[in-house]
């Protein structure tokens, strides 16, 4: 389980097929001096787990479905990424609840800079837009953000589709990658996982129930 509260900026140094995924090693001083095998790290907001590390680099295993579904898929040597350790029983929850498991990908459709902020916008697959809503909460590559600003629901089926903006202020700049973002970016994304299990409840509900016997009730 994590914050969204980047404690680093890492890099990837090493991509290394292995059967149909990767090992990945990453350049994370602060959360490489500690970790232990089998210990969860969320890489730009995906879990993996340490296989291996060193003083300053940590090696992890990405299986073919995080790749798929991920923007971690497009990565190569020289990425940065952010670097969240798991949060420790006891401590503050600064953000929200993240548990690193990427809900899709979105991509950066405009960057708006301001003299002390950033905004920026973010396209969302439909099938997570009823999960977002403004002043909620967002993981963006592992960061726990304020969604500032959503697209109206009546924007399904229109060309621009649906998106949502979040507003940066300079400490989230500099300590995180959202800081060196360009349009045509893409970005993993988490929802909040109150909102997913409403949204699965509701679900439950509509759906007609079905008596022992076979027939609708």
């Amino acid at each position: 389980m994590f914050t969204g509260i980047i404690e680093e900026i890492g890099e990837i140094t090493a991509i290394t097929p292995a059967g149909d995924g990767w090992r990945l090693t990453v350049r994370a001083p602060k959360a490489a001096s500690d970790a232990v095998h089998g210990e969860s790290i969320a890489v730009s907001g995906v879990c993996l787990t340490v296989v291996g590390s060193t003083a300053d680099t940590f090696d992890t295993d990405v299986m073919k479905q995080t790749l798929d579904v991920a923007a971690i898929g497009g990565a190569t040597v020289g990425t940065r990424v952010n670097i969240e350790k798991a949060m420790p029983v006891g401590a503050r929850l600064g953000g929200h609840i993240v548990q690193g498991h990427v809900d899709g990908v979105g991509e950066v459709i405009e960057v708006r800079p301001g003299a002390q902020w950033s905004v920026l916008r973010v396209s969302l697959p439909a099938d997570l837009a009823p999960l977002v809503v403004d002043k909620g909460s967002i993981s963006v590559d592992g960061t726990s953000l304020t969604v500032s600003a959503v697209s109206p629901s009546s924007v399904s089926g229109t060309e621009e589709g649906h998106w949502f903006e979040i507003s940066l202020i300079p400490e989230t700049l500099a300590a995180t990658t959202l800081g060196t973002r360009v349009v045509g970016d893409r970005v993993n994304l988490e929802t909040d996982i109150l909102a997913r299990h409403v949204e699965r409840l509701l679900a439950f509900r509509a759906a007609p129930t079905v008596a022992p016997e076979g027939g609708s009730r």
